[in-house]
């Protein structure tokens, strides 16, 4: 599933006029760019959900045919979700009982995706995704062993901890998961529902279910959040 439905309100003028999920890197949108790095490791049954001028994603899906990708709408048109609310939305797209991969259409990276599932599957964790010590304003927090403890919001302080432990690594969240399909119980569990982020989701799970990070510090990656990171794009993504 790649998350396209969101408002880009960081990423204005252009987002008045379009979604952020069509801006252009070097000839090639953002959506066409992660298809496509979803197309190196075999993925080509792809979930995309809609919601900031969704017409013209469905529009350039259909005019491009999925860019090679066989391409499956979840419809957010009456209400933005954020990460967690789109995924639990689209719950009936997936096959049951199928692990999946979810990334963010506004990060362009290179993480190698064959590696992250072998740790996902020697680990045996419900949940493994990319982290890296790029700065940011907010961190996930690690053990020694890379299972997920907590979050820490740098401005303000502000601390979510699932895990008590010393000595908790920062890294900075790189938006390309993997799941196991369980996490759709487990979210109805929890009695999550409606607008919610995944970053929720991984916090209230963290303590009874294995959730890893894969630290690819080195590889590319981008977020492509404000018009001023497209140059910075363009000169790492050709």
């Amino acid at each position: 599933m790649i998350f396209s439905a969101g408002l880009g309100t960081r990423f204005k003028p252009w987002t008045n006029k379009h979604p952020k999920a069509l801006a252009i890197v070097n000839g090639k949108s953002l959506l066409q760019r992660n298809i496509e790095y979803l197309q190196q490791y075999g993925v080509k049954d792809i979930i995309v959900n809609v919601h900031h001028f969704a017409d013209q994603i469905e529009e350039a899906l259909q005019k491009h045919n999925g860019w090679g990708s066989n391409i499956i709408i979840s419809d957010e048109r009456n209400e933005v979700l954020e990460t967690g609310g789109g995924l639990l939305n689209a719950k009936k797209l997936f096959k049951p009982g199928e692990r999946f991969i979810t990334c963010n259409v506004d990060i362009l990276t290179n993480l190698d995706i064959s590696k992250l599932l072998k740790l996902h599957e020697e680990s045996n964790a419900l949940i493994s995704f990319g982290v890296t010590d790029r700065k940011t304003s907010r961190y996930l927090l690690f053990d020694e062993t890379m299972r997920l403890c907590g979050w820490r919001n740098k401005n303000t302080g502000e601390e979510k901890i699932s895990i008590q432990k010393s000595d908790l690594v920062e890294k900075a969240y790189s938006c390309v998961v993997i799941f196991e399909y369980d996490i759709f119980k487990l979210m109805e569990e929890y009695n999550f529902s409606g607008k919610f982020s995944l970053i929720d989701v991984y916090l209230k799970l963290a303590s009874n279910h294995l959730i890893k990070g894969f630290d690819h510090t080195g590889d590319k990656l981008v977020d492509v959040g404000k018009p001023e990171s497209v140059a910075i794009a363009e000169s790492i993504f050709i």
